[in-house]
């Protein structure tokens, strides 16, 4: 599901877009292409250092919308591409996958995984 393009495009510096919706409304949160690891098993882990109503959100409704991209990576037709993932997502306190990004940031409150349901090129 994780596609060479989408691992072309973390080696670039860049916005993501994650999306989540709670009670009453969506929200979207911001994090930096850098900062996401792609575990071996296709999970999406990310560093969480506030995201408390993207946390609440998942707590409501664990599924999340995210988009990412570069304009340094050939697309469809020119340079430049992004990616839209479908998924479920966990907030993880402990455990392996937040020591090792804990290695990492060590801002990090928290980990959020999302497991893709399905990983998208959209450009």
């Amino acid at each position: 599901m994780i596609t060479e393009k989408f691992l072309e495009v973390l080696q670039h510096e860049g916005v993501v877009a994650i999306a989540t919706q709670g009670e009453k409304d969506i929200h979207m949160s911001n994090t930096w292409n850098s900062y996401m690891r792609v575990t071996p098993d296709g999970r999406i882990l990310l560093p969480v250092g506030g995201m408390k109503t993207t946390e609440a959100n998942i707590n409501f409704n664990n599924k999340v919308l995210m988009t990412l991209g570069s304009r340094e990576v050939q697309g469809f037709r020119s340079k430049g591409t992004g990616f839209l993932v479908r998924g479920v997502a966990t907030f993880l306190f402990e455990g392996d996958d937040f020591e090792m990004l804990k290695k990492d940031y060590s801002w990090a409150r928290a980990v959020l995984e999302i497991r893709p349901e399905s990983v998208t090129q959209t450009l």
